[in-house]
């Protein structure tokens, strides 16, 4: 009489990496199907992912607060229409309080890599240099600006003055009357540009690629108009879907419109740049911050602040000279001069889209292969922007490729994040541990998105020189090219015949308490409230 085989249970039902807004938005999902075994694991040892280590001065959501919040929760406490960053972080937190999902985090925990295990269907993930834990299911809720990256400059290490990156901005230095000098011009430095200029004795601003941004039409909101937007659920409802249905007119005609965008971008960039100089009323000024790629080749920015800025000639000083390398004291450029400061800030980036760090750390599928080997070799898809065959269970929520459409960031998590709740809990209803999406269907995904992107602005001449994380690093747009609705439906809707679905001998393929018919009943919470480790020091 053979041996039954040895039944593992893992340590959690679901493991979620991240808990920023990717997330919290999947934990809500899974509370919402009625699965209550799971963790989030986050290496910052607080919650709100890009919101809690994104603090710099200025820092503020370019999306109205109505739009830019989960869609089961108002946001309630927004003081402008476009909300500072310290009030998304507030509704982050009080988000996480009104799910209770407090007790579900794991705090100071990096996850160092993961890897299936065939045998008991499961994933196996290293975390803080040693610790396994394991789980039935993986959900990557990384996001996409994530890493920090500084800039590849001879000399960076020896600069002897104060150096510090957006992402990791040092409240405790007094940057008051200092000599400051910011490298980068994107859509951080546009927010903290003006109000380093404040505050220093004089600002100098290193730019390698302009920026192409609009007025922002920011106003307060916290004498009334929060209440009814937040409040009032017709009202709120309302202003989101004609939102929405703008953006996705919008979508709709630039999709329709991909191959033809090429021909007609250098005349919208000749456009833009007559507006430009007409808004500076400086040619000198004008010359250098207009861009020479077209307009929408990088995420819209807007500020009412950031082109006065450089009118204050005697104080800030806007440097497009090339620069040679870092010094002791300051910075050298190709025409020879030695800025000298005594203050260096990296308004750099983050790496997106690059190879090694997306994710930035080792995941290995059903065959041992490596994901960042295997998108290297085959391209960066995902199906729906959510599955990846031969790495069964593990499902990407607002950071997979092919997911984010250029609309609130919020919208594309909620869709993701649906997308891994469906298929976890069709999964539990088969009685099955198992669930992968098979290959034709990635394969007919990848040729959709590719297909449709093929010969469009972004990877073509109009977008030349302008570094847009759009594309990433094998020269492919990323981006998901449809509409809202159609990601909506898509990853809500997808047919269950694109995945396989199978049960390993001798597993329990749900938890006890949970009904293998409906998976979405009640369970007893099997495991004590997640310990907040101490943060590591610096």
């Amino acid at each position: 009489m053979s041996e039954a085989p040895t039944v593992i249970r893992p340590d959690h039902e679901v493991l979620i990496v991240g808990a920023g807004f990717g997330g919290i938005a999947a934990a809500i999902e899974l509370r919402e199907a009625g699965i209550h075994d799971f963790v989030l694991m986050d290496k910052h040892d607080g919650i709100g992912g890009t919101w809690y280590v994104n603090t710099y001065p200025g820092i503020a959501v370019d999306i109205p607060a109505v739009f830019y919040s989960l869609s089961r929760m108002p946001f309630t406490s927004s003081s402008r229409f476009f909300p500072p960053g310290h009030e998304i972080q507030q509704y982050i937190e009080r988000v996480v309080d009104a799910y209770g999902l407090r007790r579900r985090i794991r705090l100071s925990t990096t996850v160092d890599g993961a890897r299936w295990d065939e045998t008991d269907h499961l994933w196996r993930v290293t975390v803080n240099g040693g610790e396994e834990v394991t789980a039935r299911y993986v959900i990557g809720a990384l996001g996409l600006l994530e890493v920090a990256k500084l800039p590849d400059i001879p000399g960076i290490d020896t600069f002897a003055g104060h150096k510090v990156h957006t992402a990791r901005w040092d409240h405790d230095y007094d940057y008051d009357g200092k000599r400051i000098a910011i490298i980068g011009t994107g859509a951080t430095a546009l927010q903290l540009i003006p109000e380093l200029a404040k505050v220093a004795s004089h600002l100098t601003v290193f730019q390698r690629t302009p920026i192409w941004l609009a007025p922002k039409p920011d106003f307060r909101i916290d004498w009334g108009l929060d209440k009814v937007l937040s409040g009032v659920q017709p009202v709120r409802a309302a202003v989101r879907g004609a939102i929405a249905s703008g953006i996705d007119m919008g979508l709709i005609g630039g999709v329709l419109s991909l191959r033809r965008m090429p021909k007609v971008m250098p005349y919208v960039t000749k456009a833009g740049g007559a507006l430009y100089k007409l808004w500076l009323r400086d040619p000198e000024l004008a010359e250098k911050l207009t861009p020479t790629y077209a307009p929408g080749c990088k995420r819209p920015s807007m500020s009412n602040e950031y082109f006065s800025t450089f009118k204050q000639k005697d104080r800030v000083a806007l440097i497009t000279e090339k620069i040679v390398r870092i010094t002791e004291h300051g910075v050298l450029t190709a025409d020879g001069v030695e800025h000298e400061i005594d203050v260096l800030v990296c308004a750099t980036g983050f790496r997106v889209g690059e190879r090694g760090f997306a994710p930035a750390f080792h995941i290995y599928g059903e065959t041992g292969e490596e994901l960042g080997d295997f998108w290297h070799e085959h391209h960066y898809h995902a199906y729906q922007g959510v599955s990846v065959p031969n790495w069964p269970n593990m499902f990407m929520v607002g950071c997979g490729p092919n997911s984010i459409i250029p609309s609130s960031i919020l919208v594309t998590i909620e869709n993701t994040a649906a997308h891994a709740r469906r298929a976890i809990v069709e999964t539990r209803r088969r009685g099955a541990t198992k669930v992968d999406v098979n290959r034709p269907a990635y394969d007919d995904w990848a040729k959709f998105c590719t297909e449709r992107t093929e010969g469009s602005m972004w990877v073509t001449a109009p977008c030349a020189g302008s570094n847009t994380y759009y594309v990433n690093y094998q020269g492919e747009l990323a981006i998901r090219p449809t509409t809202g609705l159609n990601q909506w439906w898509g990853n809500r809707h997808f047919p269950f015949r694109h995945y396989t679905f199978s049960t390993r001998l001798g597993q329990t393929p749900v938890p006890t308490g949970v009904s293998a018919t409906v998976g979405v009943s009640e369970v007893v919470e099997p495991r004590p409230p997640a310990t907040r480790l101490p943060r590591k020091a610096t």
